[in-house]
């Protein structure tokens, strides 16, 4: 995948994620950098469990909002902890 949409697919995807966690993110850019963040590791859980959605926009989307819900999720753990 070309590194400008991966860019672009993951700060789309931490935007989404922090709308989807109500406000509980780091602000819009700090969203985007959790959602680049979070592709890589919704890219790598996917292919640890044997999982692809294939390719294209779409299912890079889904990736990386996994990923970056899972991420927003951690985050927000250790900083209530």
């Amino acid at each position: 995948m070309n590194i400008v949409w991966f860019l672009i697919i993951g700060a789309f995807a931490g935007w989404l994620a922090g709308l989807l966690t109500k406000g509980k993110g780091f602000g819009i850019f700090g969203n985007m950098g959790v959602g680049i963040v979070g592709a890589v590791i919704g890219g790598h859980i996917f292919q640890f469990a044997g999982f692809s959605l294939g390719r294209g926009f779409w299912p890079s989307l889904v990736t990386a909002l996994v990923g970056a819900l899972i991420l927003l999720f951690v985050i927000n753990l250790i900083r209530k902890g």
